[in-house]
């Protein structure tokens, strides 16, 4: 078991029915997944920079990525409906919760002049979303391999109803947030 989710059952479960008042000990908010997405909008032109992000995002996620694709035609950007030009991976259980772990204790630490996450980039429905620049943040990617620099998004999805559920929720596993430091 990661360490985060033995912490996450032996403590933060029982600390956040305290402070939200819920009485039922399965009613408390938890995550559910998490979705990290990369577009490669250059895939367009050449194919191989999706290889590329896709090998890069499994190294991040330990797991494969599924392929985006377009689901519009449009003209002005040469895109065709059907053509691949994202990668994502979904993580649930385990991997979720090592993914958390590290993205919290070792990755965002190392991000440049770091100064917390913002608490504004919540959904309206308890999800929180989180833009990284580059991917070299993360330690297993190695950097003298690395052909261009790529953002992505991480999304956190929570069983949280409201915004600020999520907010004590993420709070509880460690999420620095910018109005705490």
């Amino acid at each position: 078991m990661s360490r985060l989710l033995e912490k996450c059952k032996k403590k933060i479960v029982s600390e956040l029915q305290k402070d939200l008042a819920i009485k039922n000990k399965m009613a408390v908010p938890r995550l559910e997944k998490v979705v990290i997405n990369v577009g490669v909008g250059d895939a367009i032109q050449n194919i191989k920079l999706l290889d590329t992000a896709k090998k890069e995002l499994s190294l991040i996620s330990g797991q494969w990525p599924a392929v985006g694709r377009a689901k519009k035609s449009i003209s002005s950007f040469k895109l065709r409906k059907g053509q691949a030009i994202a990668c994502y991976v979904t993580l649930r259980g385990k991997r979720m919760y090592e993914f958390f772990d590290r993205l919290v204790n070792i990755v965002l630490p190392r991000v440049r002049d770091f100064r917390g996450v913002s608490s504004r980039s919540f959904d309206g429905r308890g999800n929180y979303t989180l833009g990284m620049k580059e991917q070299l943040v993360f330690p297993e990617i190695d950097y003298t391999k690395v052909e261009r620099l790529r953002g992505l998004n991480i999304t956190i999805i929570t069983s949280a109803k409201k915004d600020e559920e999520a907010y004590a929720l993420l709070k509880k596993l460690g999420m620095p947030f910018s109005e705490d430091l």
